[in-house]
């Protein structure tokens, strides 16, 4: 697992073991790169069930302002930490050690990009995308990427929240969202 560009090219990134952590192939990470390439730059992500935090050390390497990583398992968000130092980019981070939804729950900031990428195997995908409309996180006219199997249904999001596109690599597909204020 690597970075693929940006400051951080090339650099290899930590690893969890065992099978909890399923990371995002460099094919699916650089279609996702591409779909957000001219809406990146200076913008503040929410990496949201991180894992390795590889995607949004991705965001920060190729020019995003900021990034916030929500992990709850403990070796996970500390390994995200050292990741970040790996890579120079821990100055514009930083980590939540804790559950995903009680982060939406509290936040008080809002995202230009949310990353969602929860273990396919638990099922969180229309939980969390309900609750990132329902406490309104995401900046106006904001995009949220959303990795799922590719038999996994999304759901429809209320206005001002809208589905955009949807890509398939494989047994895997990229959703986004837009949040489109006056639409």
């Amino acid at each position: 697992m690597r970075v693929i560009t940006g400051s951080a090219r090339g650099r290899k990134l930590k690893e969890l073991t065992g099978m909890d952590t399923r990371p995002t192939t460099d094919r699916v990470k650089e279609a996702i790169f591409s779909i957000i390439q001219f809406d990146l730059e200076g913008r503040r992500v929410l990496d949201l069930f991180a894992g390795t935090g590889q995607l949004g050390i991705e965001a920060l390497s190729r020019g995003a302002a900021s990034a916030v990583f929500v992990e709850h398992r403990r070796e996970a968000a500390n390994l995200i930490r050292d990741n970040l130092a790996l890579t120079g980019l821990a100055g514009s981070a930083r980590v939540v050690d804790g559950d995903a939804f009680a982060f939406l729950s509290s936040a008080r900031e809002t995202f230009d990009i949310i990353l969602l990428d929860p273990p396919f195997a638990a099922g969180l995908w229309e939980n969390a995308l309900d609750a990132i409309s329902r406490f309104d996180i995401l900046s106006d006219h904001g995009i949220i990427i959303c990795e799922s199997p590719v038999q996994q249904e999304l759901p429809a999001l209320s206005p001002p929240y809208f589905p955009h596109r949807v890509y398939r690599y494989g047994q895997v597909k990229v959703t986004t969202y837009h949040k489109e204020v006056g639409a």
